[in-house]
């Protein structure tokens, strides 16, 4: 995998080590704004890394519950800036804005918290997602080496210590896509872009792997793309664990070595010996 143009960027930096102090160079994870645009209306500004933009826009919609079928994109388009950065993305829609998404709201979403404006299940429910519905299965010890793979896959990662990575792997442990970005929100949502440009969705034979925590819109976001089974290597939020026992999808947290917690959906990965209550 390539390391996406302007993801990285080089710094000089003063380096203390044991009572001595030398310069060196330094690199750092990129971080700008993108702004999103449906039918000529800007919807978001997000912080993100540079790198797969039109994945990271479609998967937001697709999210967000702003499209429901594919085949509603007509085009999305990286548009230049005074800053000839490309930190637009224009997207037209086959029946123009949707007139019926009243949530459909204008905020800035930084990478730290994502989008913050769905402060309920309720809200969620009002979406009409469905439970996840899927026979997948994925072997306890399959499940134990994808944080390895996902951390030596992760190039940005590597240089700079400062992303975040979402990576989407089959039940033989095979990775399948791996996208990093500033924000763990904006990872998934580019996975999930990725999914729904190439056609994949739903991802119903897929483990979605993510190296930060898991929290209530990760799991709502993996809801929407068909996820059976979600992954972190940190805890999920009170509010993850019952939408993910609601709606049906395999929750596994503090997933490291030989060790992981199931919050959720423990049918999918405990594997033919079972629970063993204590």
């Amino acid at each position: 995998m390539r390391t996406p143009q302007r993801s990285v960027m080089r710094t000089q930096i003063t380096e203390w080590e044991d009572g001595v102090a030398s310069r060196a160079d330094d690199f750092l994870a990129v971080e700008e704004p993108l702004q999103i645009s449906v039918c000529g209306r800007s919807i978001t500004v997000t912080m993100r890394t540079p790198g797969h933009d039109r994945e990271l826009a479609a998967g937001f919609l697709w999210t967000e519950g702003l499209i429901e079928e594919p085949d509603q994109i007509v085009s999305i388009e990286a548009v230049a800036d005074q800053t000839h950065k490309g930190n637009q993305i224009a997207v037209e829609l086959r029946d123009g804005f949707p007139q019926n998404s009243g949530e459909v709201r204008n905020f800035v979403a930084s990478s730290a918290c994502g989008v913050c404006g769905k402060a309920s299940i309720e809200a969620i429910r009002s979406r009409g997602l469905r439970p996840v519905q899927s026979e997948f299965k994925i072997d306890a010890d399959v499940l134990c080496i994808l944080p390895d793979k996902l951390r030596a896959r992760q190039e940005v990662f590597g240089r700079t210590g400062g992303l975040h990575a979402a990576g989407l792997f089959g039940a033989s442990g095979e990775l399948i896509a791996l996208r990093e970005d500033i924000g763990r929100h904006n990872a998934v949502d580019k996975i999930v872009g990725w999914a729904l440009l190439d056609g994949r969705l739903p991802l119903s034979n897929c483990v979605l792997m993510v190296s930060g925590r898991g929290g209530f819109e990760i799991v709502q976001k993996a809801i929407t793309a068909g996820v059976p089974v979600l992954a972190s290597v940190s805890a999920p939020s009170s509010l993850a664990v019952q939408l993910a026992r609601e709606l049906g999808i395999t929750l596994v947290g503090f997933l490291r070595g030989r060790r992981f917690v199931i919050y959720a959906g423990e049918g999918r990965c405990v594997g033919e010996r079972g629970v063993a209550v204590r």
